[in-house]
């Protein structure tokens, strides 16, 4: 058993010594059969949730009304989730009415895909009554019971599916796809937050460039912000390295970008995006253009900054687009990476020229800051003043 699991045994233990059934749920069980890095692990219990936080002595109560406390162990945090059924999914997403059951069969039932209703023991052995294991080796996902009624309970499902495709490399099962396609209309009730959550994470996924062809097949893409009428483009996104970027703002810079999106704020605000990677996302977006347009020069890559050219030449690296030589490299090279290191400021002209404050101070320091990056003046305070009143006597 992994070592995660090991540290949890604990509190199966402990729910197991007051005359409770208790097990490894969900995710983590799924990722340790595929032998992935273990994540958050839930617990499954018959215990109430007032009779869970009477067990454990630090306790955090995030929604025992439907069942769920967390339980502070050595560090960690692990949500412990009594055996539950739901029925009433008024808005597609949460249930309207939970019942506390004694029975994990009921309790699995309830969830998403098969390869995430598998539950776990103390020991290590798997319940699996949905066929989780069988389509974790065939690569498949599968939903447990009718797909219909799954994503009609919680539409968001159908965007986890295809996150998981990319996350995990499956492929769906045809009833499942196909099930997507005849409820992809019912993601039109679910929140932008959590669409874009699951969106980022199929943008992230190792097999992302699988993903975007579902979404146009399954309809999926008509009711994603700004993709209504890209089904063209978007199918294009498949032949991008998606994997070899690495920060958010890269992977909307390149949505941007594919999309040929004109209006740029206004489709990242309908995203809810915040306004830091908004804004990283428009600077990367002219660095991209211009360099695709007329290459780079010292001012451009000076004006852009580190982390702009980092991300750039990512995204050129995912288009395929090969430059002559580094432009981080050449960054590293100019004499400044920025006007507060000048050595001189607006005080020093004031002296030197003997003139009134005014608009002609931020016009020489600027032809100051272009004539140290062009490497007409070094950046020394008595050099700069001899070159400025040569070229600019008083």
């Amino acid at each position: 058993m992994d070592e995660a699991f090991l540290k949890a045994k604990t509190i199966l233990t402990k729910l197991h010594n007051k005359g409770y059934e208790a097990y490894f749920v969900g995710g983590s069980v799924r990722d340790y059969l595929l032998h992935r890095t273990i994540g958050d692990i839930d617990i499954a219990t018959s215990a109430l949730p007032e009779q869970i936080m009477d067990i454990f002595p630090k306790t955090i109560d995030v929604g025992a009304v439907h069942g769920t406390v967390i339980v502070l162990h050595e560090d960690e945090q692990y949500e412990v989730t009594t055996f539950r059924t739901e029925e009433g999914y008024e808005d597609y997403r949460r249930p309207s009415h939970v019942e506390f059951v004694t029975s994990l069969h009921e309790d699995l039932k309830r969830r998403d895909f098969t390869m995430n209703a598998i539950a776990m023991t103390l020991n290590g052995e798997l319940i699996d009554p949905f066929g989780g294991k069988e389509a974790i080796s065939s690569k498949r996902i599968q939903t447990v019971g009718n797909p219909d009624e799954r994503f009609r309970e919680d539409a968001l499902r159908m965007m986890r599916a295809i996150r998981f495709l990319s996350q995990l490399s499956f492929s769906l099962s045809m009833e499942t796809q196909y099930a997507i396609s005849e409820n992809a209309h019912l993601l039109e009730k679910i929140s932008i937050e959590r669409i874009t959550i699951e969106f980022e994470k199929m943008l992230a996924g190792p097999n992302c460039q699988a993903a975007f062809p579902i979404l146009v097949d399954t309809k999926l893409f008509h009711y994603i912000p700004g993709f209504e009428k890209e089904s063209t483009k978007i199918k294009k996104f498949s032949t991008c390295r998606w994997n070899h970027l690495k920060e958010r703002a890269e992977y909307w810079t390149l949505v941007c970008y594919l999309l040929d999106k004109q209006d740029v704020k206004a489709f990242l605000s309908q995203w809810k995006l915040p306004n830091k990677v908004k804004e990283q996302v428009l600077v990367n977006l002219s660095c991209l253009n211009s360099v695709l347009q007329k290459s780079w020069n010292k001012k451009h890559l000076y004006d852009c900054g580190e982390e702009c050219i980092q991300q750039v030449e990512r995204i050129l690296d995912v288009l395929g687009i090969r430059q002559d030589g580094s432009l981080y490299q050449e960054y590293r090279q100019l004499p400044i990476k920025q006007r507060s290191e000048m050595v001189i400021s607006g005080k020093d002209l004031l002296q030197w020229y003997d003139k009134k404050p005014g608009k002609w101070v931020s016009q020489v320091l600027e032809k100051v800051e272009n004539g140290i990056l062009e490497r007409q003046v070094e950046n020394n305070k008595d050099k700069i003043k001899e070159w400025l009143l040569s070229c600019n006597p008083k």
